[in-house]
């Protein structure tokens, strides 16, 4: 049995971090479900601004709806759709047998819609609708804009990947906005099972603090706040408050580990993986991390409920001079403006191959007939 499968085994799911054209048409995310035990994917703007950018499968769309108008940010929802459509029909099997707990794919609002709550509402809900899948999250940052949009979608139906948590603190404030929601729900008389998952980035911790910390150190800070993030929410679990919602019909927001890719090139290539090995939780990697890990990881002691050695490395930290409460709050800011610069180089993308495609296409246009054969 391969680490992947087993890691699957022992109660984590494992959602790939990639979606392109690419990997739907050549068969090799279905090989990824069968093989390596994948359950979910996630997306994100700078997946698809790297295969719109480096690639032609999205030419012939971009180009026929440009012809027509569409601005750029229409054509991208239009091609990201039509790619998770796919993607969440292929998990269509996984979603109906696991009851709605795995089988999920991710589409994220404009990040541009960040600061606006009412905006990121109206968006959320408009992208769930077209997009016309049982199983597509709608990804809201959890920042505290977002917070009162992830409520008011949860509480319309809308399902919610709560994205850019970073401590046990943002996360307990999304798993409020959440709970908030189905609790309306509840006693609305409205069915209260709307799925959710808060999504925790990992590794931007580490970068954060690379050249900070002594050696000894290094690459343990994400770690610890996974392990505070992870108590908080096995404890949510526990609680009598949920306990009442899961009474009622509820299902838990599952927590999510994000940014799961080493980028210390001195560090061990499946780190996080091994080391975010939880009941419970779902991992979401990119395909060079699934792959390692499928070939080489070791799956030892999976995370305990009570976060394991968290507090004393973070006060080995705090002895350091890092202080985590702030990081955490500066981590969420610039994830979210590199979020908006991300989606703007996207829509900058999408503009610039339409202006190839249309300067290709009139350069043929004004050749002769007999120059406009390719060789073969």
């Amino acid at each position: 049995m391969k680490p992947t499968q087993r890691l699957h085994e022992a109660g984590q799911s494992l959602w790939l971090d990639n979606i392109t054209r690419g990997l739907l048409d050549s068969g090799t995310l279905e090989r990824y479900i069968v093989e390596d035990a994948v359950t979910g994917l996630t997306s994100n703007p700078t997946i698809f601004d790297k295969a719109i950018e480096g690639g032609s499968d999205y030419d012939t769309e971009i180009a026929a709806r440009k012809a027509v108008g569409t601005s750029e940010e229409e054509v991208f929802f239009e091609l990201a759709l039509s790619d998770l459509r796919r993607a969440a029909d292929l998990f269509a099997s996984i979603h109906d047998h696991s009851d709605g707990v795995d089988g999920w794919v991710s589409l994220e609002v404009s990040p541009l819609l960040a600061h606006y709550t009412q905006a990121t509402i109206e968006e959320a809900k408009a992208l769930h609708s077209k997009a016309e899948r049982p199983n597509l999250f709608i990804k809201i940052p959890g920042t505290p804009e977002g917070l009162p949009a992830i409520e008011e979608c949860t509480f319309s139906g809308v399902p919610i990947n709560v994205t850019l948590l970073f401590s046990a603190e943002q996360y307990e404030a999304a798993a409020e906005a959440y709970l908030r929601g189905i609790e309306r729900r509840v006693k609305a008389g409205l069915d209260p099972a709307v799925h959710s998952v808060g999504s925790v980035f990992v590794s931007r911790w580490d970068t954060a603090v690379a050249d900070r910390v002594p050696d000894e150190l290094r690459d343990r800070l994400g770690i610890a706040e996974a392990g505070r993030a992870y108590r908080a929410y096995r404890e949510l679990l526990d609680s009598p408050r949920w306990g009442h919602l899961a009474n009622e019909g509820a299902r838990p927001q599952r927590l999510l580990w994000a940014s799961t890719s080493t980028k210390n090139p001195a560090a061990p290539d499946v780190l996080y993986v091994s080391a975010l090995a939880a009941p419970f939780t779902i991992n979401t990697m990119p395909e060079a991390t699934l792959l390692a890990f499928a070939d080489h990881g070791h799956l030892e002691n999976l995370m305990t409920a009570d976060g394991g050695d968290a507090e004393r490395t973070l006060a080995a930290f705090a002895e350091a001079g890092i202080d985590h409460q702030a990081l955490a709050g500066q981590l969420q800011r610039d994830g979210a403006q590199a979020f908006d610069e991300s989606w703007k180089s996207l829509l900058a993308s999408i503009a610039a191959k339409h202006e190839r495609l249309t300067n290709k296409r009139q350069l043929t246009s004004s050749q002769p007939p007999h120059m406009r054969y390719e060789q073969p």
